[in-house]
């Protein structure tokens, strides 16, 4: 063990008359720990938000959409486009889509969904099936076949087969305005993906089924691409564009989505500051402590330098102590933050309203490397707040001091 480290040991450990002393040194370990747990777990909120809605996202929509540039125009060559995007690098899928904004009709109320017709593709939430079969969208003979999200099941109040009304406001135009376009649907399948804007409001039909009752011609609004690596879809665009010709873009999913990243980007800019506040606070209470350290320890400094102890060996005395009160606080943090995220992850701690949150629950999902780089900044706010103290440490004189002992 080092001198200064035995030094600095011993200070630390406040005797009766200096209970003062004592309270602020834990009062700034409780502080430091505090606001590395509150970082630690506001990380990992962020990440498990951002984790997330990034993961039921991509199991709901495209990681590249092929749209036309025309609003309502529509793309008529898609079977054409469709084949030739297939061929492209890392592209899984290129499935045709139609989506249209339709009012059902259930048993026990009536709900606003978007209807997306397809040419019987399995990804996205179909993947998610927890009832039916894909099979029976378009049967040969009886009513269409529909497939509706767990909660709209529940709003609906519809079984397995049992059958919906299906209203298109796009419907035949005539003499005396647009006639709505409707037709009867059996329930054929039922997904659930856990996001809930998805389950409650998405509902798959057969293309062509879609196309008639939005009165549409041999069309589709969007051809949305599935890649084996999502960090690659700004190269796949690029690929695309050069494909699909002027008429038509290529649009990644972080440009479709942008606004919730940036708001998930300014929760973390925002969750720094706040906790900021918080270490530095820690800091002040390391900074007054080490201060009354230092004029209740005048004489034994002193002592120390009239002995032979250098200023340098002086700084580090409270250097040490300011280190320790960082690493001893930092230690806790982690362990708490760490343990609570773990618990409150598996166990569901924090529900959400479905009602107004996309998610069940408040997702934890800390990474190691935020550790690092915390208990680094802790420890480098609690180094600095030993600077002026230990400095003023080294500025006695021993003679001053001990002239009257």
């Amino acid at each position: 063990m080092s001198f200064e480290f035995f030094v600095a040991n011993r200070y630390l450990r406040a005797r009766r008359k200096e209970a003062v002393i004592s309270i602020i040194t834990a009062i700034s370990v409780i502080g430091v720990a505090a606001g590395v747990t509150a970082l630690i777990v506001s990380l990992a909120v962020n990440n498990g938000f951002r984790s997330t809605l990034q993961r039921n996202l991509l199991g709901a929509t495209a990681h590249v959409d092929v749209l036309a540039k025309e609003s309502g125009g529509g793309i008529t060559n898609w079977r054409e486009l469709s084949g030739k995007l297939r061929t492209l690098p890392h592209v899984v899928s290129a499935e045709p889509v139609l989506y249209a904004q339709v009012f059902i009709n259930g048993v026990t109320g009536s709900h606003v969904a978007e209807l997306k017709g397809v040419e019987g593709g399995s990804s996205g939430p179909l993947s998610h099936l927890k009832q039916g079969s894909l099979d029976q969208l378009n049967p040969a003979e009886g009513l269409p076949g529909i497939i509706i999200g767990a909660r709209m099941q529940q709003a609906l109040g519809v079984a397995l087969n049992g059958r919906l009304m299906v209203i298109s406001p796009q419907g035949t135009m005539t003499p005396f305005g647009v006639r709505p376009g409707s037709s009867f649907f059996r329930v054929v399948g039922v997904f659930e993906t856990g996001f809930n804007d998805v389950d409650e409001n998405w509902a798959y039909a057969s293309m062509k089924k879609v196309q008639s009752i939005s009165s549409l011609k041999d069309v589709v609004n969007s051809i949305e691409m599935r890649l084996d690596d999502i960090n690659l879809a700004p190269q796949v665009a690029k690929e695309a564009a050069k494909v699909i010709g002027p008429s038509y873009e290529a649009a990644t999913w972080e440009e479709q989505n942008q606004e919730i990243m940036k708001a998930l980007n300014m929760e973390r800019i925002v969750t720094w500051i706040t906790i900021g506040l918080i270490e530095l606070i820690a800091a002040l209470n390391i900074l007054i402590t080490l201060v009354m350290m230092v004029m209740e320890k005048y004489r034994d400094i002193a002592i120390l330098i009239s002995m032979g102890a250098r200023q340098r060996q002086i700084r580090r005395i409270f250097f040490t102590q300011g280190l320790l009160i960082g690493f001893v606080g930092t230690a806790i943090g982690l362990i708490v933050g760490y343990t609570f995220c773990y618990f409150a992850d598996k166990y569901k701690l924090i529900p959400l309203d479905a009602q107004i949150y996309p998610l069940n629950f408040v997702p934890f999902e800390p990474n190691w490397t935020d550790g690092i780089w915390v208990a680094a900044a802790a420890i480098f706010v609690s180094f600095c707040a030993t600077i002026y103290p230990a400095r003023n440490a080294t500025k006695i004189a021993p003679a001053e001091v001990l002239r009257y002992e």
